[in-house]
């Protein structure tokens, strides 16, 4: 399997324009939880074209974006150029190039699985504060409740180059988590969240994914095959479950 800091340099586009977004609902949870406050000094560890970051630039916190792929962190600069609070770092998650107790909150937002567990562990414990936080966010597919998700996922099955090694399943990602957090254990929190997409839109975002060809006619006549049985007014909806996991390391 291909470098993961390497995958999505041939993906930078689509990524930026269709993946999700993260709900604002977020940083309301996490004042409560947590007490996130908009001094708090963020990473936000492969932080790819920005997504998670503007999150937290938008509720006034400082963020160091890790991110070791050139074109990601490029396409990340530009999207956030606006904001005087980020700063760019071409570092990895074992190794963040940060300062040691320098960061208040460590997120990874869609990029967990790919790191190497016990030495991502070791550098976040290196660089938070003490009772600092780490949060895992991410956007998983809500396939349970959508016929049109079923669908679709059988439909990366079929087509992608090797999203069986790449897909996390429910217990091995649980299973990860479990490890990382240790003892100290961790809490759940799950938000509901969507896109509507017309048929661009739909292929925009399955082309954003590394695991599938980048030109197949075959694939994107069944894709549109798809759209056609589901949409309503010209588009569908590619519903989510927001998941985020949460604890401290020291």
């Amino acid at each position: 399997m291909e470098d993961s800091t390497k995958r999505f340099s041939n993906r930078v586009e689509n990524y930026v324009k269709y993946r999700p977004h993260y709900p604002k609902e977020i940083i309301t949870f996490l004042t409560n939880e947590i007490g996130l406050t908009p001094q708090n000094i963020i990473a936000d560890i492969g932080s790819g074209t920005g997504i998670s970051s503007e999150l937290f630039l938008q509720n006034g916190n400082k963020v160091y974006g890790i991110e070791p792929n050139k074109e990601m962190r490029e396409a990340g600069e530009k999207y956030l150029e606006k904001y005087d609070k980020f700063l760019s770092v071409a570092g990895t998650a074992e190794d963040t190039l940060l300062e040691s107790d320098s960061m208040d909150i460590i997120v990874c937002g869609q990029a967990f699985h790919w790191f190497d567990t016990d030495k991502c562990k070791i550098e976040f414990t290196r660089i938070i504060k003490n009772n600092g936080y780490v949060v895992l966010i991410w956007n998983e597919r809500n396939t349970e409740n959508s016929p049109l998700l079923t669908e679709y996922e059988n439909l990366i099955k079929k087509f992608g180059t090797d999203y069986d090694k790449v897909s996390q399943k429910d217990e091995e990602v649980n299973e990860k988590i479990k490890i990382f957090f240790d003892e100290r254990g961790y809490k759940t929190k799950h938000i509901s969240n969507y896109q509507l997409f017309d048929f661009e839109g739909f292929k925009g975002r399955l082309l954003s994914s590394s695991y599938v060809p980048s030109e197949n006619e075959v694939m994107i006549v069944e894709l549109k095959e798809l759209f056609d049985k589901y949409q309503k007014d010209g588009n569908v909806k590619f519903e989510y479950d927001t998941n985020i996991f949460y604890g401290q390391l020291k």
